[in-house]
């Protein structure tokens, strides 16, 4: 399920909470996750089978078999997925400007002036890598 743009569809809080757990348990089982997700959210079976279906199909996870077993990763990284989902907000709510977000999260204080020195200096550092 990706959007008209060729983007992902937005994960859900459910979603987000089963991707965490993939992240951090690379190569796991639906019951693995099950119970893996028990303290903080628990849930039937069924629906963590459905909710890694959903994720399969929205293009997040992938599964091998191993027997009678899915077992699934994730199609790529947190910091990549956010970097999507950043792309999505600049372009539905900065009308494309990076910029505009930028000076948006200094304005309301999400971003302090030394955070914005130390992203500056990063990108600097990696323009001279190449």
């Amino acid at each position: 399920m990706f959007n008209i743009n060729g983007s992902r569809a937005a994960l859900t809080q459910l979603e987000q909470l089963v991707m965490d757990f993939v992240w951090a348990n690379p190569g796991c089982t639906a019951e693995a996750c099950r119970e893996g997700m028990t303290s903080r959210r628990p849930l039937k079976d069924s629906t963590v089978r459905t909710i890694l279906r959903h994720l399969e199909e929205k293009g997040y996870l992938t599964h091998t078999i191993e027997g009678r077993t899915f077992v699934y990763t994730a199609c790529d990284t947190p910091r990549n997925v956010a970097a999507g989902v950043v792309a999505q907000l600049v372009d539905r709510f900065c009308g494309g400007s990076v910029e505009e977000l930028i000076v948006g999260l200094v304005d309301q204080q999400v971003l302090k002036p030394q955070q914005l020195r130390q992203l500056a200096a990063k990108i600097a550092a990696r323009k001279e890598k190449g």
